[in-house]
């Protein structure tokens, strides 16, 4: 991407449609179940661990970390839109920085949790090395990077892909683990972005997933052989243990 384009883009990725802030925190609802089981699952039980989450965009993420009594949350973004509308909710603690040069104001083991939720995908080549090094210099031994990236694997991931002129990479549970073990991460996991139940609706949603998910087995089983392990939604979840 130039870096005209690349100025415009992200300098305006609230006005440009690719992030919509609610009007007040009510609006959070929608998002709500999805990242309190993300922290429920992915988290560490530790209330006071240090989590930093890059791209925090408006601060769903933090805001819902902070109702489920983590104390030490903070959220940084690129684009300044971003920041504003976070203050606009309330959301105190998401400051406006430059992703990799806030990631190495970090001292060395200095943090539990560092979340990366539709970020990576923004980047490649030499750009994805330095952030994944400078992740894996601040996190404590133990500490997980929480990843949520485009799902190449999905034969579904061409609309999160290509609906926004930022992204420059998809990927999988095999290209996660390749770059994150060959960086010093000790182990990776890869979960499907499957719908949470919380309602009648949500119910309906994960049946019908689960019916779909059936018919996409099948259809890989028969092309390769493999029968488990496939993550077949859109997105995908990660998380690295340094």
């Amino acid at each position: 991407m130039s870096g005209a384009l690349q100025k415009r883009l992200y300098g305006a990725y609230v006005t440009g449609g690719q992030a919509r802030a609610p009007s007040d925190l009510r609006g959070l609802a929608p998002r709500v179940p999805y990242f309190k089981r993300l922290v429920k699952d992915h988290f560490p039980d530790n209330r006071s661990a240090r989590v930093v989450d890059l791209g925090a965009g408006y601060g769903a993420l933090v805001h819902v970390a902070r109702l489920c009594g983590y104390t030490q949350v903070e959220g940084i973004d690129g684009a300044q839109e971003q920041v504003d509308a976070a203050q606009a909710l309330g959301i105190e603690g998401i400051r406006c920085g430059d992703l990799l040069a806030s990631l190495r104001e970090f001292s060395e083991s200095s943090v539990d949790v560092v979340v990366t939720f539709d970020v990576l995908e923004h980047f490649e080549g030499d750009e994805l090395v330095e952030i994944v090094d400078a992740v894996h210099h601040c996190l404590r031994p133990g500490g997980r990077w929480i990843l949520h990236v485009p799902n190449g694997e999905s034969p579904f991931f061409g609309a999160p892909f290509h609906g926004d002129l930022t992204h420059k990479l998809a990927f999988t549970r095999q290209s996660i683990s390749q770059l994150l073990l060959a960086s010093g991460f000790s182990s990776t996991s890869a979960y499907e972005d499957a719908p949470i139940v919380h309602g009648l609706f949500s119910f309906s949603r994960a049946l019908a997933w689960a019916a779909i998910r059936t018919g996409l087995r099948i259809y890989s089983a028969v092309e390769t052989g493999e029968t488990s392990g496939h993550v077949f939604t859109r997105n995908l979840l990660a998380v690295g243990i340094k």
